[in-house]
């Protein structure tokens, strides 16, 4: 159905913006995120997780910082870089834009 079409592509739209307001607030590891994310209705999987991660930090937007764990292996805890902060300010500001814009035209 090509309302669902629409749906996936905005949700994927904002999926990076979310992470970043994600690490923002504090380091965290991919289950947290994916589990934060899903809290917040907005559905990602592993799969699609990880390809986003290495994209940003190969960007130089996140690092990521091994961390012993009491359960198992060190896990990997992303956190925003300098260039990260500065980056989300800038889609912060883009998403106040749109969002201004489209409440302008839903409400005429």
């Amino acid at each position: 159905m090509y309302v669902d079409n629409v749906k996936s592509q905005m949700r994927k739209g904002m999926l990076e913006y979310c992470i970043m307001l994600l690490l923002h607030k504090e380091p965290a590891y991919a289950s947290d995120i994916i589990q934060k994310l899903k809290e917040a209705k907005l559905i990602v999987v592993e799969g699609t997780l990880y390809p986003l991660l290495t994209r940003l930090k190969n960007d130089d937007l996140l690092s990521y910082e091994w961390v012993e764990s009491t359960l198992g292996p060190p896990r990997k805890y992303y956190t925003l870089t300098e260039k990260g902060e500065e980056f989300l300010c800038e889609l912060e500001n883009s998403w106040r834009e749109l969002n201004e814009t489209v409440t302008h035209i839903a409400n005429k």
